[in-house]
């Protein structure tokens, strides 16, 4: 359980720093593709700056969940990475009620299962 639930949340942490990658360095390339058919692409470059503000606090939750991997006692490590992932879970969720429903699976589903397992061991 204990390492089913480290590679869970380390893979929630890596897709955070893809986002932040995506969303701070390569909004106009790499932010149209995943977007596509989302956003007009005349829209990316006046948001540059709106996306790269996401970007950053998706970075946080990334780090949040990196930091916990360096916390000794079980306990507090354990609890930063269940609010962390309850972070992403808040997040995933908003962003599947106001923006697309693929949010909630590309984003809150993987911190979902992160947390339960998380939980279980």
């Amino acid at each position: 359980m204990q390492i089913l639930s480290t590679i869970l949340v380390a893979l929630v942490a890596l897709e955070h720093l893809y986002i932040l990658y995506m969303e701070m360095f390569a909004w106009e390339t790499l932010g149209k593709k995943t977007f596509k058919g989302s956003l007009p692409n005349e829209l990316f470059k006046p948001t540059k700056k709106l996306a790269a503000n996401q970007g950053l606090y998706n970075g946080f939750l990334a780090s949040g969940l990196i930091w916990s991997f360096f916390i000794e006692n079980p306990e507090w490590q354990k609890n930063i990475q269940l609010f962390f992932l309850g972070c992403v879970i808040v997040a995933g969720i908003y962003g599947a009620l106001s923006a697309s429903r693929k949010i909630f699976f590309v984003q809150a589903l993987p911190a979902i299962l992160a947390l339960i397992f998380v939980l279980l061991r």
